[in-house]
């Protein structure tokens, strides 16, 4: 455990409502960035008041929410602002598998938040220096093969599909990555600037060198109320207008895309129904048209019974079936057997947390691991048994196009 400002003593906050600041990225110095933001509110940070490594484990999300009530409980709080991310508030990104390492928690030493109309400041202790320095093109992006070729991910792909008609499971999803490596130190903030701007409805994020945009809410808490958004089916965009609505007819139409969807509605129904004294799901999910692909998705929104954390309705969430398969224990058995690789924070919870347990995780979807002058992104689908290899390959690349996009502009 790292903590700047110790845990001996209160940590010092305050909170200020302060002017506009318009572009929230353009707010962040190059070192350390953390940001969660949609349609041009939320969260950046930078500085560390306090870090700590998550050990690995079934009881990660009960340590890490202890050790939040340690580090922010105690804190001597200013905060005239009194809403949601107001105060203090930690960054967090948690492993896809429970046994990896590598899950971390971060209370920057300022954080800057826009939602309404409203912005403030959060400082911790002395308010930390801004040394701003332009924001630097990554020069030339070459690729390579990640963990798998195309090829191996495809014979992985035949091998899932087989083991679901053969009556193991009905749905695993499937990961691979591909690996960049730029002539210059990659500027996370270019490549978030990049992202916010062309998926403006994603959850741009930024966690200890974990970058992304993700579509899929894994949950908010906002005092008692919570929503999730629910996204498992998809397709690619089409050439045109004419092409997209047939593909997203032929998406809504498609039987292996419904059942997929409805596995994941019902995973995500029977985690928060015992959570809640109330809870809605859709009868119909609605496609989401995103710059690359399409997305069968579903709001789910309720209200919890007992005032849990959204911490803990991240641990009893996470895996959901869209990111790991049906039934849970045994696609995760089969993921760690035929994937080949760690997926590290991919598909794993990332967002942020403040000191009265409200929130926002999403699923680190569409996402890269960045460090110095290289980078190593994730995609990844859900396998049924009638899936097409090819076509799980062609999913995959799509979705790597996000963060080839946000490298190359």
């Amino acid at each position: 455990m790292s903590v700047a400002l110790g845990t001996t003593r209160p940590l010092p906050v305050r909170t200020t409502p302060v002017g506009d600041p318009g572009d929230l990225l353009a707010s962040l110095p190059r070192t350390t960035p953390y940001a969660w933001v949609r349609n041009g509110e939320g969260l950046v940070g930078w500085g560390e008041a306090a870090r700590v490594a998550v050990p690995p484990g079934p009881g990660r999300f009960a340590w890490a929410r202890q050790w939040l009530a340690t580090v922010l409980g105690d804190a001597h709080v200013d905060d005239s602002v009194h809403a949601p991310a107001s105060g203090p508030v930690a960054f967090g990104s948690f492993t896809f598998d429970e046994d990896a390492r590598g899950s971390v928690l971060v209370v920057p030493r300022a954080v800057l938040g826009r939602r309404g109309g409203h912005a403030w400041l959060t400082t911790i202790g002395e308010a930390p220096l801004q040394t701003f320095s332009p924001v630097r093109e990554p020069g030339r992006i070459s690729y390579g093969d990640g963990s798998l070729s195309a090829p191996e991910w495809e014979h992985v792909v035949a091998r899932a599909a087989r083991r679901i008609r053969d009556g193991e499971l009905e749905k695993v999803v499937l990961a691979r990555d591909l690996l960049a490596t730029a002539e210059q130190p990659i500027d996370v903030r270019l490549l978030l600037t990049r992202l916010a701007r062309r998926y403006p409805e994603c959850y741009t994020f930024s966690v200890a060198g974990l970058v992304g945009a993700t579509p899929e809410l894994l949950i908010r808490r906002t005092g008692q109320e919570i929503e999730s958004l629910v996204l498992a089916g998809t397709t690619p965009r089409g050439t045109g207008t004419a092409d997209d609505l047939a593909r997203g007819a032929a998406l809504f139409a498609s039987t292996k895309d419904r059942h997929e969807h409805e596995c994941a509605i019902a995973s995500v129904r029977d985690t928060l129904a015992p959570l809640c004294s109330a809870l809605m799901t859709p009868d119909e999910p609605e496609l989401l048209m995103l710059p690359n692909v399409q997305h069968l998705a579903s709001h789910v929104t309720g209200r919890l019974a007992d005032g849990a954390s959204v911490l803990d309705v991240v641990a009893a969430m996470h895996p959901t079936a869209a990111v790991g398969g049906t039934p849970t224990g045994t696609a995760i058995e089969v993921i760690r057997e035929l994937e080949g690789m760690d997926r590290a924070g991919y598909a794993g919870p990332v967002g942020w947390i403040d000191a009265n347990g409200d929130g926002e995780w999403g699923i680190a979807l569409r996402s890269g691991l960045v460090q110095g002058r290289r980078a190593r992104l994730f995609a990844g689908g859900g396998i049924m048994g009638d899936s097409d290899p090819a076509a799980e390959l062609a999913e995959a690349q799509a979705k790597f196009r996000v963060m080839q996009y946000a490298l190359e502009g």
